[in-house]
């Protein structure tokens, strides 16, 4: 596994050109801060992929349910203005509306936290 610091390192040299995965980047670097805490209290690294996965859902079961019990952005503006490109955030009226017919702001929260998680995980390991 990759030290915090390349890690750190890798993520922040990342040309991201859409607004999505700008955002995505930012979940990442979050993650990264919060698996860092984690690693210094635990004393060490985390063993694997699957330790390393368990590590930065810090005690939630889902993505799903990281995002809904709030340990990441909880106010649907805040969420749209790191997700969404311009256009869409004013489409939306920051956030006010739902981003699609099938979605609430906290999953469309979900779902980039999971491509972030995958991110650090291609990288770190």
């Amino acid at each position: 596994m990759k030290t915090y610091n390349e890690i750190k390192k890798e993520l922040e040299a990342r040309k991201d050109l859409s607004a999505w995965s700008k955002g995505v980047t930012i979940y990442a670097l979050e993650l990264l801060e919060e698996y860092q805490e984690r690693a210094a209290y635990e004393g060490r690294e985390a063993a694997d992929r699957a330790e390393f996965k368990t590590w930065l859902l810090n005690g939630a079961d889902s993505w799903k349910s990281y995002s809904y019990g709030g340990s990441s952005l909880i106010y649907n503006g805040d969420i749209a203005e790191r997700l969404c490109c311009p256009s869409e955030y004013k489409r939306t009226r920051e956030g006010e509306r739902r981003p699609n017919s099938r979605e609430e702001w906290l999953d469309v929260q979900a779902r980039a936290l999971y491509q972030a998680a995958c991110r650090l995980s291609r990288i770190a390991f």
